[in-house]
């Protein structure tokens, strides 16, 4: 059964031919149940959206010859598992011709409301611009400190693409700027350590963190609290 209804299909396909410049490569982290396991056992159940991540990028690749789908095994492939910094599955990182990753991540499957936000990140990957504003894009090239944002969100939250998509191209615009969708209910543990109880919630650096969707140039501020903080 396909994830993708032929309507999101159509547009999509539309889309990421009007839109799309460069090629992007789906770097996809997951893990398979094994053939040995039963189903719905401890062990089965460590990565339970991997299977439809993956069939969900399995069928956005299939709408343009500019996507390219590359799949490593979470614990076998070690080697870019470091590469990429991934510390948990599904994980997906965005990657252009030129192959500089540029710290856009999504852990957990992109669905829902977050199904636009995969499509524009992909859309800003492959044409390497940020489309943040000029100030913006001043304020992010005078960091000195990295950032690591984790935006927690849900599928039916309409206002968690917004912090999601800002985030994404904060890390597009800065080389010291990392940034995660994390979606909140396949990763239980790591939302009960920062408390998520709505959404969006932004975490910066592990140590400062604020809820809701905001203008760009508030985000930012919010976003730069946390290197103040940090500096001083």
């Amino acid at each position: 059964m396909e994830v993708l209804n032929q309507e999101v299909r159509d547009a999509t396909q539309a889309e990421l031919a009007a839109d799309m410049e460069g090629n992007v490569t789906l770097v996809l982290f997951t893990k398979e149940p094994s053939p040995l396991m039963l189903p719905n056992t401890v062990s089965d159940q460590e990565c339970l959206f991997c299977k439809e991540t993956r069939q969900l990028l399995e069928e956005v690749r299939s709408l343009s010859a500019k996507l390219k789908l590359e799949v490593h095994d979470f614990k076998a492939d070690t080697d870019k598992v470091k590469e990429f910094g991934v510390d948990k599955i599904p994980a997906l990182a965005l990657v252009p011709d030129s192959g500089q990753d540029n710290g856009i991540r999504f852990f957990g499957v992109p669905s829902g409301y977050e199904y636009t936000s995969l499509i524009e990140a992909i859309v800003d990957v492959s044409r390497g611009r940020s489309g943040l504003s000029e100030k913006s894009r001043e304020r992010l090239k005078a960091l000195d400190r990295d950032i690591h944002i984790q935006v927690f969100v849900t599928p039916t939250c309409p206002y968690c693409t917004i912090a999601v998509r800002l985030s994404h191209q904060f890390a597009l615009e800065s080389p010291r700027v990392k940034a995660d969708m994390v979606e909140t209910t396949e990763f239980p543990q790591l939302a009960n350590r920062f408390q998520v109880m709505a959404v969006p919630r932004t975490v910066v650096n592990n140590v400062r963190s604020f809820e809701g969707a905001m203008p760009e140039e508030k985000f930012l501020d919010e976003i730069l609290k946390a290197e103040s903080t940090q500096a001083g």
